[in-house]
């Protein structure tokens, strides 16, 4: 099998339970540009899972094209070139909401206004890609656990809350999963996802209040009481201080329904707690390693 994307958050913890199964696993660098050096990547692979991708609310909508898009495509044509039987393409739970007063599923789409988004737009274009191809398509909500170094959007929240950087909160919600059972998630829709087909790996759906709370508790440090009005934060972005692309996707609470891979993939996530504290002892450990003289 191979695994693009093994250095990152979501790929590591998919290519170590890949392993722990027992399976062969190829997860050499390859960039996912080079078309050549792809195919010979997956030379008699029977599975390539393609979980690289660019997560930035801030990167140049060119740059995230070329990666999420023009890369899936490149990825997909690869693996048909080179025989490959199964393809899991990552995806995001964004491009199946979040819509206004439930839980968003695979039936969902996100609202219009989401779509200015350069990561957004571009995750759903690789998606749809995806599915034309007869790929099975993964969607996880927002992973939280340890191996996020670099970090990811997600981590550097965390990171903030747990350093006491971030002392307010938006009155929305996510929904928040141990990013290894987002892995198991991976595995289990290679063996049961049927192909073309969409699976929501997601957790429990939290107001941020609480998600601030459970990571300020678990750091010690005092929780974040000052919840700011969404006008409010919008008068922030147009002051510089805030990212507007990130606010675009906080006018609904994110809350999402994993029902149908518990139902045909077998699915069954865990308490997120677990994850929560090594993702907070991860991000004090790169504060203490960043003060730290070299």
């Amino acid at each position: 099998m191979y695994v693009t994307g093994a250095s990152g958050f979501i790929g590591g913890h998919v290519a170590r339970e890949l392993r722990e199964q027992g399976a062969e696993v190829r997860d050499e660098f390859v960039g996912i540009l080079d078309s050549a050096g792809l195919e010979r990547a997956m030379d008699g692979c029977d599975a390539v899972f393609h979980v690289a991708a660019l997560y930035s609310f801030d990167a140049p909508a060119v740059d995230l094209e070329r990666v999420n898009v023009e890369g899936t495509r490149r990825v997909l044509d690869a693996s048909a070139r080179a025989g490959v039987r199964r393809v899991v393409v990552t995806s995001s739970s964004g491009t199946c909401g979040p819509v206004p007063g439930r839980p968003a599923t695979e039936q969902d789409e996100p609202p219009a206004w989401e779509l200015e988004v350069p990561y957004k737009r571009t995750k759903l274009a690789a998606e749809r890609m995806a599915l034309a191809a007869g790929a099975v398509a993964v969607n996880p909500t927002t992973p939280v656990g340890d191996g996020d170094w670099r970090p990811t959007p997600t981590g550097r929240m965390i990171a903030g809350v747990a350093t006491g950087r971030f002392r307010a909160y938006l009155d929305i919600g996510l929904n928040v999963v141990d990013v290894r059972d987002v892995a198991r998630g991976h595995v289990l829709a290679l063996e049961r996802g049927r192909p073309a087909e969409r699976y929501l790996l997601g957790g429990v759906d939290l107001a941020l209040a609480e998600l601030f709370a459970a990571v300020a508790d678990l750091a010690g440090r005092a929780r974040p009481h000052l919840r700011i009005p969404y006008s409010v934060a919008w008068t922030v972005a147009r002051a510089g201080l805030l990212n507007r692309n990130e606010l675009l996707l906080a006018r609904l609470p994110a809350y999402f329904s994993s029902e149908k891979a518990r139902r045909e993939l077998g699915y069954s996530p865990g308490p997120v707690e677990p994850a929560l504290s090594r993702a907070t002892n991860e991000a004090l450990r790169r504060s203490r390693n960043a003060r730290s003289p070299s």
